[in-house]
């Protein structure tokens, strides 16, 4: 939880990515992770300021460059070099 990084790609079928993309997920869109539902599945993300929850087979398919662990509405600071991780960790 809290986790957040910039996102780089999005590795699904093309209706769902077209969908997705229309709801901001774009590359260099800011992504953070908030709350996951008790059962652990779905995942509530916060993408450039709107909330989406999607479920952990759609989430591994996104892919961002890790930056910063900040919690609330921190300034996040990007790292001198960005691994890449799934959203879904």
């Amino acid at each position: 939880m809290g986790e957040s990084g910039v996102l780089v790609s999005l590795d699904l079928p093309a209706g769902v990515q077209n969908h997705l993309m229309y709801m901001g997920f774009v590359p260099d869109a800011r992504v953070r992770v908030l709350h996951k539902a008790p059962a652990g599945d779905p995942t509530v993300y916060s993408v450039d300021g709107i909330e989406i929850a999607l479920r952990h087979e759609t989430s591994r398919a996104i892919w961002v460059a890790a930056d910063s662990i900040s919690t609330a509405d921190e300034p996040v600071l990007a790292a001198e070099e960005p691994e890449l991780i799934g959203a879904a960790r």
